[in-house]
Protein backbone atom coordinates (compact mmCIF):
# COMPACT_ATOMS: atom_id res chain seq x y z
CA UNK A 1 0.00 0.00 0.00
CA UNK A 2 1.10 3.57 -0.62
CA UNK A 3 2.30 5.38 2.49
CA UNK A 4 -0.67 7.64 3.13
CA UNK A 5 -0.88 6.98 6.86
CA UNK A 6 -1.67 9.80 9.25
CA UNK A 7 1.54 9.10 11.17
CA UNK A 8 3.73 9.99 8.18
CA UNK A 9 6.92 11.83 9.22
CA UNK A 10 6.15 15.43 8.46
CA UNK A 11 8.35 17.47 6.19
CA UNK A 12 8.27 21.22 5.85
CA UNK A 13 7.46 22.17 2.28
CA UNK A 14 8.61 25.59 1.13
CA UNK A 15 6.80 25.46 -2.21
CA UNK A 16 3.75 23.73 -3.63
CA UNK A 17 2.19 23.40 -7.09
CA UNK A 18 -1.31 22.04 -7.72
CA UNK A 19 -2.21 20.55 -11.09
CA UNK A 20 -5.56 19.19 -12.25
CA UNK A 21 -9.04 20.17 -13.37
CA UNK A 22 -12.03 22.02 -11.85
CA UNK A 23 -11.73 20.14 -8.56
CA UNK A 24 -8.24 21.53 -7.96
CA UNK A 25 -9.04 24.93 -9.48
CA UNK A 26 -11.65 25.21 -6.75
CA UNK A 27 -14.92 25.40 -8.68
CA UNK A 28 -17.81 25.56 -6.23
CA UNK A 29 -15.87 27.61 -3.68
CA UNK A 30 -16.02 31.27 -4.80
CA UNK A 31 -13.87 33.81 -2.98
CA UNK A 32 -14.70 37.47 -2.20
CA UNK A 33 -12.84 38.65 -5.31
CA UNK A 34 -14.86 36.39 -7.61
CA UNK A 35 -12.05 33.88 -8.14
CA UNK A 36 -12.44 30.34 -6.94
CA UNK A 37 -10.60 29.33 -3.78
CA UNK A 38 -10.87 25.55 -3.35
CA UNK A 39 -9.15 22.85 -1.38
CA UNK A 40 -5.69 23.38 -2.91
CA UNK A 41 -5.61 27.06 -1.88
CA UNK A 42 -6.78 26.11 1.61
CA UNK A 43 -4.21 23.32 1.78
CA UNK A 44 -1.50 25.80 0.76
CA UNK A 45 -2.40 27.98 3.76
CA UNK A 46 -2.01 24.98 6.09
CA UNK A 47 1.42 24.26 4.56
CA UNK A 48 2.53 27.89 4.84
CA UNK A 49 1.51 28.06 8.49
CA UNK A 50 4.13 25.42 9.32
CA UNK A 51 7.01 27.62 8.23
CA UNK A 52 8.79 29.92 10.70
CA UNK A 53 8.19 32.68 8.15
CA UNK A 54 4.92 31.87 6.30
CA UNK A 55 5.54 34.69 3.82
CA UNK A 56 8.44 32.66 2.46
CA UNK A 57 6.08 29.93 1.26
CA UNK A 58 5.40 29.90 -2.49
CA UNK A 59 2.37 28.43 -4.23
CA UNK A 60 1.21 27.89 -7.81
CA UNK A 61 -2.10 26.46 -9.03
CA UNK A 62 -2.08 25.39 -12.68
CA UNK A 63 -5.45 23.60 -12.65
CA UNK A 64 -8.10 24.52 -15.23
CA UNK A 65 -11.71 23.35 -15.23
CA UNK A 66 -12.78 20.84 -17.86
CA UNK A 67 -9.30 19.57 -18.61
CA UNK A 68 -8.86 15.92 -19.62
CA UNK A 69 -5.86 13.90 -18.51
CA UNK A 70 -3.88 14.32 -21.73
CA UNK A 71 -4.46 18.08 -21.66
CA UNK A 72 -3.23 18.28 -18.07
CA UNK A 73 -0.15 16.24 -18.97
CA UNK A 74 0.59 18.41 -22.03
CA UNK A 75 -0.13 21.82 -20.47
CA UNK A 76 0.51 21.54 -16.73
CA UNK A 77 3.04 18.78 -16.08
CA UNK A 78 5.88 20.51 -18.03
CA UNK A 79 5.21 23.75 -16.15
CA UNK A 80 5.18 21.94 -12.81
CA UNK A 81 8.53 20.35 -13.66
CA UNK A 82 9.89 23.75 -14.65
CA UNK A 83 8.77 25.27 -11.34
CA UNK A 84 10.32 22.32 -9.47
CA UNK A 85 8.42 22.80 -6.19
CA UNK A 86 8.91 20.72 -3.05
CA UNK A 87 5.38 19.32 -3.40
CA UNK A 88 2.99 18.69 -6.28
CA UNK A 89 -0.59 17.48 -5.97
CA UNK A 90 -1.76 15.63 -9.06
CA UNK A 91 -5.46 15.02 -9.59
CA UNK A 92 -6.42 14.05 -13.12
CA UNK A 93 -8.50 11.59 -15.09
CA UNK A 94 -11.90 12.30 -13.54
CA UNK A 95 -13.24 14.08 -16.61
CA UNK A 96 -12.04 11.18 -18.75
CA UNK A 97 -13.71 8.58 -16.55
CA UNK A 98 -17.16 10.21 -16.63
CA UNK A 99 -17.18 10.29 -20.42
CA UNK A 100 -18.97 7.43 -22.19
CA UNK A 101 -16.80 4.69 -23.61
CA UNK A 102 -13.57 5.49 -21.75
CA UNK A 103 -11.53 2.62 -20.37
CA UNK A 104 -10.25 3.20 -16.81
CA UNK A 105 -7.35 0.83 -17.44
CA UNK A 106 -6.18 2.91 -20.40
CA UNK A 107 -6.60 6.18 -18.49
CA UNK A 108 -4.59 4.71 -15.60
CA UNK A 109 -1.70 3.75 -17.90
CA UNK A 110 -1.44 7.35 -19.11
CA UNK A 111 -1.78 8.60 -15.53
CA UNK A 112 1.15 6.40 -14.48
CA UNK A 113 3.39 7.77 -17.21
CA UNK A 114 2.68 11.28 -15.95
CA UNK A 115 3.42 10.28 -12.34
CA UNK A 116 6.73 8.76 -13.44
CA UNK A 117 7.59 12.00 -15.21
CA UNK A 118 6.69 14.14 -12.21
CA UNK A 119 8.42 12.04 -9.57
CA UNK A 120 11.65 12.23 -11.54
CA UNK A 121 11.62 16.03 -11.38
CA UNK A 122 10.01 17.21 -8.12
CA UNK A 123 10.35 16.39 -4.46
CA UNK A 124 7.01 14.83 -3.46
CA UNK A 125 3.99 14.02 -5.62
CA UNK A 126 0.66 13.50 -3.87
CA UNK A 127 -1.95 11.74 -6.01
CA UNK A 128 -5.71 11.90 -5.53
CA UNK A 129 -8.32 9.16 -5.83
CA UNK A 130 -11.90 9.54 -6.99
CA UNK A 131 -14.92 10.08 -4.75
CA UNK A 132 -17.34 7.31 -3.87
CA UNK A 133 -20.36 8.33 -5.97
CA UNK A 134 -22.79 5.81 -4.48
CA UNK A 135 -25.22 8.55 -3.44
CA UNK A 136 -24.48 11.10 -6.19
CA UNK A 137 -27.25 11.47 -8.80
CA UNK A 138 -26.20 10.67 -12.39
CA UNK A 139 -22.66 9.70 -11.31
CA UNK A 140 -23.76 6.76 -9.17
CA UNK A 141 -24.01 4.54 -12.25
CA UNK A 142 -20.29 5.23 -12.91
CA UNK A 143 -19.26 3.99 -9.47
CA UNK A 144 -17.66 0.83 -10.87
CA UNK A 145 -15.48 2.75 -13.35
CA UNK A 146 -14.47 5.24 -10.68
CA UNK A 147 -13.62 2.45 -8.24
CA UNK A 148 -11.47 0.71 -10.85
CA UNK A 149 -9.59 3.91 -11.61
CA UNK A 150 -9.16 4.61 -7.90
CA UNK A 151 -7.62 1.17 -7.41
CA UNK A 152 -5.18 1.91 -10.23
CA UNK A 153 -4.26 5.29 -8.69
CA UNK A 154 -3.44 3.63 -5.39
CA UNK A 155 -1.33 1.00 -7.15
CA UNK A 156 0.57 3.69 -9.07
CA UNK A 157 1.17 5.55 -5.81
CA UNK A 158 2.52 2.38 -4.27
CA UNK A 159 4.96 1.86 -7.12
CA UNK A 160 6.28 5.45 -7.01
CA UNK A 161 6.13 6.11 -3.27
CA UNK A 162 3.47 8.83 -3.52
CA UNK A 163 1.26 9.89 -0.62
CA UNK A 164 -2.41 9.38 -1.46
CA UNK A 165 -5.22 11.86 -0.88
CA UNK A 166 -7.91 9.18 -0.62
CA UNK A 167 -11.25 10.85 -1.29
CA UNK A 168 -13.08 7.54 -1.58
CA UNK A 169 -12.64 6.97 2.17
CA UNK A 170 -13.63 10.53 3.14
CA UNK A 171 -17.17 9.74 4.24
CA UNK A 172 -18.07 13.33 5.17
CA UNK A 173 -18.14 14.40 1.51
CA UNK A 174 -20.92 11.93 0.82
CA UNK A 175 -23.28 14.38 2.53
CA UNK A 176 -25.15 16.57 0.03
CA UNK A 177 -24.03 19.70 1.90
CA UNK A 178 -20.46 18.93 0.78
CA UNK A 179 -21.52 19.54 -2.82
CA UNK A 180 -22.34 22.61 -4.86
CA UNK A 181 -25.78 23.05 -6.43
CA UNK A 182 -24.47 21.55 -9.69
CA UNK A 183 -23.81 18.22 -7.89
CA UNK A 184 -20.50 17.90 -9.73
CA UNK A 185 -18.28 20.20 -7.65
CA UNK A 186 -17.68 20.56 -3.94
CA UNK A 187 -19.16 23.31 -1.81
CA UNK A 188 -16.87 25.56 0.27
CA UNK A 189 -17.28 23.21 3.24
CA UNK A 190 -16.54 20.22 1.03
CA UNK A 191 -13.34 21.87 -0.24
CA UNK A 192 -12.37 22.67 3.35
CA UNK A 193 -12.70 19.05 4.39
CA UNK A 194 -10.56 17.87 1.49
CA UNK A 195 -7.85 20.41 2.40
CA UNK A 196 -7.84 19.13 5.97
CA UNK A 197 -7.57 15.54 4.76
CA UNK A 198 -4.65 16.45 2.46
CA UNK A 199 -2.78 17.96 5.41
CA UNK A 200 -3.70 14.96 7.53
CA UNK A 201 -2.15 12.61 4.95
CA UNK A 202 1.17 14.42 5.40
CA UNK A 203 0.97 14.17 9.18
CA UNK A 204 0.32 17.87 9.65
CA UNK A 205 -1.59 18.93 12.75
CA UNK A 206 -4.99 20.22 11.66
CA UNK A 207 -7.59 22.40 13.39
CA UNK A 208 -10.56 20.09 12.76
CA UNK A 209 -11.43 16.52 11.80
CA UNK A 210 -12.29 16.35 8.07
CA UNK A 211 -14.60 13.41 8.76
CA UNK A 212 -16.50 15.14 11.54
CA UNK A 213 -20.19 14.32 11.30
CA UNK A 214 -22.55 16.92 9.89
CA UNK A 215 -25.47 18.22 11.99
CA UNK A 216 -28.68 16.27 11.33
CA UNK A 217 -30.88 17.46 8.48
CA UNK A 218 -34.66 17.52 8.63
CA UNK A 219 -36.21 14.84 6.43
CA UNK A 220 -37.26 15.86 2.94
CA UNK A 221 -40.46 14.74 1.26
CA UNK A 222 -40.61 13.17 -2.17
CA UNK A 223 -42.12 16.33 -3.66
CA UNK A 224 -39.23 18.48 -2.43
CA UNK A 225 -36.67 16.01 -3.73
CA UNK A 226 -38.45 15.91 -7.09
CA UNK A 227 -38.50 19.71 -7.35
CA UNK A 228 -34.77 19.85 -6.56
CA UNK A 229 -34.04 17.23 -9.22
CA UNK A 230 -36.05 19.10 -11.86
CA UNK A 231 -34.32 22.39 -11.03
CA UNK A 232 -30.89 20.72 -11.16
CA UNK A 233 -31.60 19.04 -14.50
CA UNK A 234 -32.77 22.33 -16.05
CA UNK A 235 -30.01 24.54 -14.67
CA UNK A 236 -27.01 22.20 -14.78
CA UNK A 237 -27.52 18.84 -16.48
CA UNK A 238 -29.01 20.12 -19.75
CA UNK A 239 -26.31 22.81 -20.26
CA UNK A 240 -23.62 20.23 -19.45
CA UNK A 241 -25.01 17.82 -22.06
CA UNK A 242 -25.23 20.69 -24.54
CA UNK A 243 -21.54 21.49 -24.12
CA UNK A 244 -20.65 17.83 -24.67
CA UNK A 245 -22.70 17.69 -27.87
CA UNK A 246 -21.08 20.89 -29.17
CA UNK A 247 -17.59 19.70 -28.26
CA UNK A 248 -17.14 22.59 -25.86
CA UNK A 249 -15.50 22.70 -22.44
CA UNK A 250 -16.18 24.96 -19.47
CA UNK A 251 -12.46 25.74 -19.49
CA UNK A 252 -12.05 26.67 -23.15
CA UNK A 253 -11.28 30.32 -22.35
CA UNK A 254 -9.92 29.88 -18.83
CA UNK A 255 -6.27 30.27 -17.80
CA UNK A 256 -4.55 28.98 -14.68
CA UNK A 257 -5.26 31.26 -11.73
CA UNK A 258 -1.75 31.07 -10.22
CA UNK A 259 0.72 30.12 -12.99
CA UNK A 260 3.82 31.11 -11.00
CA UNK A 261 5.23 30.17 -7.62
CA UNK A 262 4.38 33.24 -5.57
CA UNK A 263 3.87 34.00 -1.87
CA UNK A 264 0.34 33.58 -0.59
Amino acid sequence: MADDSRSRDTHVFGSYTAIGDSFTEGVGDPGPDGRYVGWADRFAVLLADRLPEPDAFRYANLAVRGRLLDQIVAEQVPRAKQLAPDLVTFCAGGNDIIRPGTDPDDVAERFERAVAELTSAVGTVMVTTGFDTRDVPVLRHLRGKIATYTAHVRAVADRYGCPVLDLWSLKSVQDRRAWDADRLHLSPEGHTRVALRAAQVLGIEIPADPDQAWPPLPPRGQLEVRRDDIYWAREYLVPWIGRRLRGESSGDHVAAKRPDLLPL
